[in-house]
């Protein structure tokens, strides 16, 4: 150990310095560590305070609202009736006042073009191709959406109901049937909300009479794109008014309406019959809807290809001739099924609306074996596409694909359209009704923003299709869209002068194309109430422009 020590002791110092680097080098090795360090920190903080302001909105958890939102289980906003869209929200706003959802549009509006955030509002799912979906924005659920109850307001001239803009309206019937009442026009299926169907138009058999829905609200209350509320109706902003009825969501949510309403019968007498000539259809639904004393409810479908249809009918209707209704064989043809409703009261007009019914079937020339009349409530009528949802969620048959295709067709083209279609593109019709009926355009408001043909009647023809899921048959997605397709072409082609309800388009000029002469207008509006494109993105008819990186 000795001479090792002695070696030690005896290096130089200048051996010393070699092996061992001044103390003056380490301080400054060790505060480049540090400011790199630093830099690489200060770095990381500033990419997340980026991604907190941008893509999850960390300003919004600031927002002092009676709602509340939701940042982590956002999936359901991200699925809607069609399913086959799926495009998740950065945030989900529950709101409990119209305060919420207007300050959180206020506070998107704010954070000016340099803010990717967009906002839709989301009823009860119903849209097909992801129209309530907001990729990497804010989901309003409507249905939220808490406020003055439903109520029931008697004017001199006229009688409405005021409800929120995320109100059912098959609870809207249940309220106004209270007071003996009920809104004039309809959907086919009840389980929507207020919001959503005035945003489009909302159409049903009853709309030959009375308009859409849309030309049946005295007033609504509207959030705008820049986060204002808006009272407005015919005499008050009517412009504002116009615009969002029928305005597919791009120029305010709906928070409010006021429905006009009518006295409410209690029992319909439902009737179906049968027609192998298409000429003879429409030329009988047209003459009905352009009769004062007629039937309360017209619609048709098309039936191809399919057997055992009347025996299916015995569940719902009775047979007026069973031996006959037996002995009915369709050989193949494509039928026409002209449905109708009378309404009438219980125990008061029951003599008295069995003989209207067999005037006004008498000027008909259906098939005579296969007249089937059924008598049930106001409400089980109204509400009868609720009984086969509830089957078909039972069987986990609710949530597959809707590939819908609805069109409005001109009269006068409406007998080219099914020599094209039916029998030709539309082999059959197992997937799902074909709905055909005609309307009168002078029950629509010209000044919405909905978009019909110029004749004075058009039909709403509906494909009303289901896909299966993993099928590679005409059953499948594939085979039904490009279906569609087809058919679409085939309007083009033959310039038809379709338009399309519950209009689905990806590109600009297709949008402008769909709007015609209207799309001037339709800019100008977006520019007067959502200049920033806030609204609606998953209509893809705006884009918010993208901050500059």
């Amino acid at each position: 150990m000795l001479p090792i020590l002695s070696s030690l002791t005896s290096e130089t110092c200048s051996q010393r310095k070699l092996r061992y680097p001044p103390v003056s080098f380490l301080k400054q090795t060790n505060m480049l560590l540090i400011r790199s360090f630093m830099i690489l920190f200060l770095s990381c903080i500033a990419v997340r305070m980026n991604l907190c302001f941008t893509g999850i909105p960390f300003s919004l958890r600031m927002l002092y609202i009676n709602g509340h939102f939701e940042f982590d289980k956002v999936e359901f906003a991200a699925r809607d009736f069609g399913n086959r869209y799926q495009y998740y929200p950065a945030a989900i706003l529950h709101p409990s006042s119209v305060s919420d959802i207007a300050m959180t549009i206020k506070h998107i509006w704010k954070m000016g073009p340099g803010s990717e955030l967009t906002v839709a509002a989301r009823g009860h799912g119903h849209s097909l191709h992801g129209q309530a979906q907001a990729h990497q924005g804010v989901v309003i659920n409507m249905e939220s959406l808490q406020g003055p109850q439903m109520q029931v307001v008697h004017n001199r001239s006229f009688t409405y109901i005021d409800v929120s803009g995320g109100e059912l309206w098959i609870n809207i019937l249940q309220e106004s049937l209270k007071y003996g009442l009920t809104p004039k026009s309809w959907t086919d299926y009840l389980h929507l909300t207020v919001g959503g169907t005035l945003s489009n138009a909302g159409i049903s058999g009853q709309a030959f009479r009375h308009g859409p829905q849309i030309s049946n609200v005295h007033q609504l209350e509207v959030v705008t794109g820049k986060g204002d509320v808006v009272n407005c109706s015919e005499e008050q902003n009517s412009d504002l008014f116009y615009s969002v009825l029928g305005g597919l969501g791009q120029f305010g949510i709906i928070t409010r309406a006021k429905i006009l309403l009518e006295p409410a019968p209690t029992m319909v007498k439902w009737i179906r019959v049968l027609y192998f000539d298409f000429t003879t259809f429409t030329r009988e639904q047209e003459l009905l809807i352009s009769g004062e004393n007629t039937f309360d409810y017209i619609e048709g479908f098309v039936i191809i290809n399919r057997t055992g249809l009347l025996n299916n009918w015995r569940s719902s209707f009775d047979p007026q001739d069973p031996v006959q209704a037996s002995q009915f064989k369709s050989e193949g043809k494509i039928l026409y099924c002209l449905e109708l409703a009378k309404y009438f009261h219980h125990n008061k007009d029951n003599n008295n609306v069995d003989q209207e019914v067999k005037r006004l079937l008498s000027r008909l020339s259906y098939i005579p074996s296969t007249l089937f009349i059924s008598e049930v409530t106001y409400v089980e009528f109204l509400d009868r596409v609720q009984v086969s949802a509830v089957k078909l969620q039972s069987k986990g048959l609710w949530e597959v694909p809707h590939p819908w295709l609805n069109l409005l067709i001109p009269k006068s083209k409406i007998k080219e359209f099914a020599e094209g279609v039916f029998g030709n593109i539309l082999k059959e019709t197992s997937n799902g009704p074909v709905l055909i009926y005609p309307v009168n355009k002078s029950k629509w408001d010209n000044r919405t923003s909905v978009v019909i043909p110029e004749e004075d009647i058009f039909y709403l023809v509906a494909f009303l299709t289901s896909a299966v899921p993993c099928s590679r048959g005409n059953d499948s997605l594939e085979y039904i869209l490009t279906q569609n397709t087809r058919i679409l072409e085939f309007c083009k082609t033959a310039n038809l002068g379709a338009k399309q309800y519950l209009p689905h388009y990806t590109t600009r000029k297709e949008w402008q194309a769909h709007f015609g002469p209207m799309w001037e207008t339709y800019v100008e509006r977006k520019m007067a109430y959502d200049p920033l494109a806030i609204l609606a993105p998953g209509q893809r008819i705006f884009k918010k422009a993208k901050p500059l990186s």
